[in-house]
């Protein structure tokens, strides 16, 4: 293909909302066949989604793809085919992506945006325009190995098409070689007439789930409507394990093993609590943390030991010493949790150490100790270094037993608690602030609760570049895996050694297996041994390199990203680059970074956790879209928006440590654009654009300026956006917002100020993407977008910069069903007649013929702004009133 005729558009990582969606109005787009395939073996999962769109107007339109994907899965493949033309991506590294990028713009902005749903999935996100009665296959390949929790493996699988599909499948066929305990289908997608679509096979070492829905069916589940399935569904497993050995497999030169005995008993366990009480931790925070202590506390064996400490500038301590879980210590620990009250600053330093001071002072044999950190801020009392926190507290603890840290909520810093925790043997856990959360909190204390080994080793005679083999303590319902190289691939056997302590003894695991022997795995699935390994390997750098220094944690990232290159996954050192078809605009994306800090918000007096995620309610439907012949078409949005109990947006950090995410900002114009400003031109008048019902081109009309307009207005729910047009500019130079009377939101082309009676908020377009969220609204801010949800009403805010000026313009998403909306954006569509015969263009909207003219027209309700052709018609023809009818005198 021409080079010219090709554009870059950069894709990066991210998790997936299982859906193509239509840009236009979803008659105009048939989603005809959507399959989703998950192929199992061993643990391993490899994730086919394939999305087949047709565009059945006669007109190109820009078609969207939209999936969900799980947040520890790495993209490794995605294609289009467009008119039998293939659109591969291939993983690059960051570096290298981010240059070929930049030579690929020659002129304006661009910015990658990624989008984080939930606690679990990463929404991945694309459009293509393809031309009138033309289709387009989207694919894309995720992989995963599942983990075991609780003794259970979960495969989640998301399916949002956006409409119903005539041909809907998902089919899913898990290989385990020991053969299968139990398997269930759960989720969302299990749910009322769903259930009859869902049949599940079992054979000895097979099982197949397959999930065929008809186009009814498809609108009839919990989380279902008129525009289809909306939903999750989740496989939850496990395997036999009649060898406490584990299990090991052996194929292509590589090795995994996987170790879970249950032969052991359970190891008495010191537990000492340790419990943020700052004055941040006021309120739901509080209440949910009290809730959870005393279930935790109601779950201890009598043979287990505990302390409680809580803290803010002072140390408190229920007892000086560990006290046994009998049923009146219980009690009198229960009465210590209910009095606990917020206060204070937050000694982080002290209060680790009193509870390493506790478990020295008492030490226990034939235990496990643990330490258990809750805490939802950074230290500001006491020692607040936190690189000698970190020291004072690896020096006290030692090798001798692990620190779980618990991060609760959006504003903790979740760098530093993930290093204390790796630096002592431990884990970080965020803990979202939700209703929920002291079920997050019992959920992890579960998972720790039963000991069975300590000090475990696993060693392997004629391996190499072998992942983790060193492990502080096992747990009741994990598993340990590793995975490595043979050395030699000419020896017949091989042998797999654990060594571990069960109550103060030595025990010891040794398995042989023969190396020749593959009928474990099908030859179809031969390679999924090498890319687990490479899989388990880049998660476990990644995961070290906030330990690592200087050229160790250099070379640890080179072979990281050697491996991700060699594997083509899409992880935080690479990035997918993908060429599209001629007059696609450049998007540059990166891969969230695990587990890392959630963005913050800006600082305001009164924050209150979200409601909803704005966009699952939508459906991102879009009532003034328009398409046209032009190739120009929106960019590939990935958009980064945190959970909706999480305060979401985006960290600018190129680099995969400093911050959690990490997305880059827009490109700036080349010096050639700087040192050749284009003039201004003077604007008398703005158009705006009509979708019509069943008629392939919009009407437009003619708003003179300057103008302070009443946009859109809902008297029933005390809804109401106004704007004010530049002065001989193009578009908007301001647009308020008003609801129920106490909310209002006011936006420029240089900030945005909100006010909810109580708490006042101001961001800059510039900053770090970011949301706020009270009852009944939504605010997202990300790259030159403001999304606002009111109610039942959505309109984005879109900051344009052009021919070297600046301006808004409004698009509405979502608005009320069967509701007359008053306002010039009132209207969701218009429908006209051509007048057949007429000397000059005529059409007839509502009984009225009046004189039409074809023109072009800038699409400003899109990012791309393409340039379409519309009827323009006089003002009054389509709007029933005179300008003056639609004008306020204060925004």
């Amino acid at each position: 293909m021409d080079r010219a005729a090709l554009r870059l558009i950069l894709l990066g990582v991210f998790l997936l909302s299982a859906s193509s969606q239509p840009v236009k109005k979803k008659q105009d787009v048939d989603i005809y066949s959507f399959y989703i395939n998950s192929t199992v073996t061993s643990r391993y999962a490899t994730t086919v989604i394939t999305s087949r769109v047709a565009n059945t107007v006669n007109e190109s339109q820009e078609i969207q793809f939209e999936v969900k994907i799980p947040k520890n899965a790495f993209i490794s493949k995605f294609r289009m085919t467009i008119e039998g033309k293939i659109y591969d991506g291939v993983v690059k590294e960051k570096q290298e992506a981010q240059q070929q990028y930049s030579r690929a713009v020659s002129r304006g902005e661009s910015a990658g945006l990624i989008k984080s749903v939930g606690r679990t999935l990463e929404d991945f996100k694309t459009s293509v325009t393809v031309a009138a009665f033309s289709k387009v296959t989207f694919e894309l390949t995720y992989e995963e190995l599942l983990k075991r929790r609780l003794g259970k493996y979960e495969l989640l699988i998301n399916a949002q098409p956006m409409q119903p599909v005539a041909d809907f499948k998902i089919d899913v066929h898990i290989q385990e070689k020991p053969g299968f305990s139990f398997l269930e289908v759960k989720g969302d997608l299990s749910t009322g007439d769903l259930a009859n679509a869902i049949k599940t096979t079992r054979a000895d070492k097979d099982a197949w789930v397959t999930f065929y829905p008809t186009q009814d069916q498809q609108t009839k589940c919990e989380s279902c409507g008129e525009s289809g399935l909306k939903g999750d569904l989740l496989i939850t497993y496990d395997v036999e394990r009649s060898s406490h050995k584990g299990e090991v497999m052996v194929s292509n030169g590589y090795f995994v093993h996987y170790f879970a005995p249950s032969d052991v008993s359970r190891i008495p366990k010191n537990v000492v609590f340790i419990i943020d009480r700052s004055g941040s931790m006021n309120g739901r925070k509080m209440h949910q943390t009290r809730l959870a202590l005393l279930k935790i506390l109601s779950d201890l064996d009598e043979d287990d030991h505990f302390g409680l400490i809580t803290f803010d500038s002072e140390v408190k301590t229920w007892k000086n010493e560990l006290l046994k879980a009998t049923k009146e210590n219980l009690e009198t620990a229960k009465s210590f949790v209910k009095e606990i009250r917020d206060r204070g600053a937050t000694d982080i330093n002290a209060a680790v150490l009193a509870g390493v001071d506790m478990i020295h002072r008492h030490p226990r044999e034939e235990t496990a100790s643990i330490l258990i950190l809750l805490t939802d801020g950074d230290p500001t009392s006491g020692e607040t270094n936190k690189e000698r926190i970190m020291a004072n507290v690896r020096e006290a603890i030692g090798p001798k037993f692990p620190l779980y840290c618990l991060g609760f909520g959006y504003d903790v810093n979740f760098d530093f608690l993930t290093k204390m925790s790796l630096e002592n043997g431990g884990v970080a856990r965020r803990i979202y602030e939700d209703s929920d959360a002291d079920l997050q909190l019992q959920g992890f204390y579960d998972e720790v609760a039963v000991p069975l080994l300590t000090d475990v080793q696993l060693k392997y005679t004629g391996g190499t570049n072998l992942t983790k083999t060193s492990f502080s303590l096992y747990f009741n319902g994990s598993e340990i895996v590793v995975s490595g190289q043979i050395t030699d691939n000419s020896v017949e056997s091989f042998t797999s050694e654990v060594i571990a302590v069960s109550k103060g003894s030595n025990v010891t695991y040794q398995e042989t297996v023969m190396v020749k022997d593959t009928s474990d795995v099908p030859p179809e699935n031969e390679d999924f041994m090498p890319r687990l390994w490479a899989y388990l390997t880049v998660k476990q750098i990644l995961e070290r390199q906030v330990l690592l220094k200087g050229q160790e944690k250099e070379d640890e990232k080179k072979e990281a990203l050697k491996l991700s290159l060699k594997y083509q996954f899409v992880t935080p050192l690479t990035s997918m680059v993908v060429t599209k078809p001629q007059g696609e605009e450049v998007e540059v994306a990166d891969k969230p970074k695990e587990g890392g800090e959630e963005p913050r918000p800006p600082v305001m007096m009164s924050l209150l956790p979200s409601s909803g995620d704005p966009f699952a309610s939508s459906g991102y439907s879009r009532s003034r879209v328009h398409s046209g012949p032009s190739l120009h078409s929106q960019p590939v949005l990935m958009r980064q928006i945190s959970s909706p109990d999480v305060f979401p947006g985006l960290l600018e950090s190129s680099d995969y440590f400093p911050k959690q995410y990490s997305a880059l900002m827009p490109l700036p114009r080349r010096i050639a654009d700087v040192v050749l400003p284009m003039p201004v031109p003077r604007v008398r008048r703005n158009r705006f654009l009509l979708p019509s019902a069943g008629q392939s081109k919009p009407l437009c009309f003619d708003v003179p300026v300057p103008q302070k307009l009443r946009l859109l207005q809902d008297s029933a729910s005390e809804f109401s956006m106004n704007g004010q047009f530049m002065t001989r500019r193009q578009g908007f130079s301001k647009i308020a917002f008003h609801y129920k009377t106490k909310h209002r939101l006011t936006i420029n082309t240089s900030s945005i100020s909100y006010q909810d009676g109580q708490s006042h908020v101001e961001f800059l377009w510039d900053q770090e993407p970011t949301q706020h969220n009270t009852e009944g609204v939504s605010i997202i801010l990300r790259s030159n977008e403001m999304d606002v949800t009111m109610g039942h009403i959505r309109v984005v805010i879109l900051l344009h910069k052009k021919n070297g000026g600046v301006f808004l313009w409004p698009a509405v998403r979502q608005q009320p069903k069967d509701v007359s909306l008053m306002g010039i954006l009132g209207k969701p569509e218009a429908s006209y007649e051509e007048v057949q015969g007429s000397q000059t263009p005529t059409l007839k909207i509502m009984d009225q013929e009046v004189k039409a003219s074809m023109e072009d027209v800038t699409d400003y309700t899109l990012p791309s702004t393409p340039v379409i052709r519309c009827w323009l018609v006089p003002f009054q023809a389509v709007m029933q009133g005179e300008i003056s009818d639609f004008t306020v005198t204060r925004l």
